[in-house]
């Protein structure tokens, strides 16, 4: 605790240093000899930066390397936080005692519509602390490793309102020179400001569906912000600049941030539930031949996981023993019985696959995530994760149980067969939930947003519930039987999954990043899709 207040002491001065500074950079311009001071600001923070991280490092080795006491002491700052009837639990790190007294409860409890509140949800404000200062810090380092230039002066910039560091220090933009307009709540300023700068090495955005969003919105308003760059709005003209967008744009989505942005390497996002589809149309079309980084794993609004291995193409991660307190229930593979019994992190086996499981400190509730992860290996005591779908996100209208990863190995599958296509976006509904198509067998309605294909035929259609089939075993024996009907197919117009989110971030309690819901429960979210069918 004294070393974490000794870290925050210095990031406060350093802020007191610094921003006077940042404001000098600004004058840049006008007053050239103002350049040291900004290479002096960039020294500086990178030193107290990187100072704070080797201490982060040798904390995370410690913890790593004792993976028994480490999750000791996260459990005793979880119980010595508990308040009400349960505080008698307060002292006491006998783990069967901790499991007996507590009971499981499931994160969908949490977040159900009109719940009451009564399961606390596991977006606490402390998750969010030394878990998000950790991951940034580590995460800053080892993508500078990896990527040498890509954090030098003016070669990265945020292109979205959040920002994918968990813990974004209020002067890191200016301390370590991004490019981006001072105090921006506008993000077509922000895409301006990225757009003006054709030396960017890395691009940022809060998530990949947002930075999707951005993609999208480029191409579509590609003109206007051509025009904006020519006249100057803002900063000076560049008719240059204004040129040279209109022409990449003219070539297609292929490619195109490397039009944009010859030297660009790498592009950093927060990954979260739901991502994984925006992550292979970014790098198919628009970010292709680029790097993807997300310093961290968010579940339910806050860090669970840490990125150390950015090379790394698919994301590995790892679960510090560190708080909030996690715990392992093992997915039992085809088994109806679900296991009520979890295990610590030092007890994880390779190969095996786990449910997340995290205890709020307020409330001392022991929530399951819904989060499943494989065990791809171990850093010292501690296991080296991939995470493959949500528990939560399955489809079962005759009890088939249709998992998020195999639903989406199907869908994959069956878009790669209709010509042209490129899957931008998905959810699904069982369509109890849709009165439009009441006296039919149970089924599954799918919205799909695609690139490169206007309308579905009736042959194509039909191919993603000929793949469902081949992926389940009891699914195909339904279908058979006809107790369930052919999946649904609908194309929808390009925003709908936008507006989509924007309906889900309209919840109170949404947390951030929003994990995309693949499996829609309630109607309302359900017709914000069903609206915007345009085949």
């Amino acid at each position: 605790m004294e070393m974490l207040l000794l870290l925050l002491l210095l990031l406060l001065l350093l802020l007191l240093l610094l921003l006077p500074l940042a404001l000098l950079r600004q004058q840049q311009s006008q007053h050239a000899g103002w350049a040291w001071l900004a290479s002096f600001q960039h020294h500086v923070a990178w030193g107290a930066l990187s100072w704070a991280a080797a201490w982060q490092w040798r904390r995370l080795e410690h913890s790593t390397l004792h993976m028994g006491q480490s999750q000791q002491q996260a459990l005793r700052w979880c119980l010595q936080g508990a308040q009400g009837p349960r505080s008698p639990l307060r002292g006491s790190t006998d783990i069967s005692t901790f499991r007996n007294h507590l009971p499981l409860t499931k994160a969908s409890q949490a977040q159900e519509e009109d719940s009451g509140g009564e399961v606390p949800s596991p977006t606490a404000p402390q998750y969010r602390g030394e878990a998000s200062l950790q991951a940034t810090l580590l995460g800053l380092i080892a993508l500078r490793k990896a990527y040498p230039e890509v954090l030098a002066p003016g070669s990265s910039a945020c292109v979205t309102l959040t920002s994918p560091w968990p813990s974004p220090f209020p002067w890191l933009g200016h301390a370590l020179g991004r490019v981006s307009p001072p105090g921006a709540k506008d993000p077509v300023a922000l895409l301006l400001e990225a757009l003006r700068s054709p030396g960017l090495r890395a691009l940022e955005a809060g998530t990949a569906v947002e930075l999707l969003d951005v993609f999208l919105a480029l191409e579509a308003d590609g003109k206007e912000l051509a025009g904006a760059i020519a006249a100057g709005n803002p900063g000076a003209p560049l008719p240059g600049r204004a040129a040279e967008l209109r022409q990449a744009l003219e070539q297609g989505p292929r490619g195109l941030a490397l039009r944009l942005w010859p030297k660009l390497q790498v592009v950093v996002t927060l990954d979260a539930g739901g991502q994984a589809e925006a992550v292979a149309a970014l790098r198919a079309l628009w970010c292709q031949g680029l790097a993807f980084f997300s310093p961290a794993y968010a579940a339910s609004g806050g860090v669970v996981a840490l990125n150390l291995w950015p090379e790394q193409p698919h994301g590995l991660y790892l679960l510090s023993p560190g708080a909030p307190f996690t715990e392992l229930l093992p997915v039992k593979e085809g088994a109806q019985e679900e296991a009520t019994s979890t295990l610590l992190l030092a007890e994880a086996q390779e190969g095996k696959k786990y449910e997340l499981v995290l205890t709020d400190r307020a409330s001392l509730t022991r929530c399951r995530l819904g989060d499943v992860v494989h065990v791809a290996g171990a850093y010292n005591q501690c296991p080296v994760v991939r995470f493959t779908c949500r528990r939560g996100q399955v489809l079962s209208v005759r009890g088939e149980d249709i998992g998020e990863d195999v639903f989406s190995e199907a869908l994959g599958w069956a878009v790669g067969q209709w010509p042209g296509a490129k899957l931008l976006d998905h959810a699904c509904v069982e369509s109890s939930l849709l009165d439009s198509f009441e006296g039919s067998a149970p089924h599954y309605e799918v919205f799909v947003e695609l690139r490169g294909l206007r309308n579905l035929s009736e042959e194509n259609r039909d191919k993603l519930d000929h793949c469902l089939q081949e992926v389940s075993a009891h699914y195909k024996s339904l279908r058979f039987r006809g107790s369930v009907g052919p999946a649904r197919v609908h194309l929808v117009g390009q925003g709908a999954f936008r507006a989509l989110r924007a309906s889900l971030a309209a919840y109170p309690s949404s947390p951030f990043p929003p994990e995309m819901p693949r499996v829609l429960r309630h109607r309302h979210l359900a017709q914000v899709l069903q609206r915007r069918v345009v085949s």
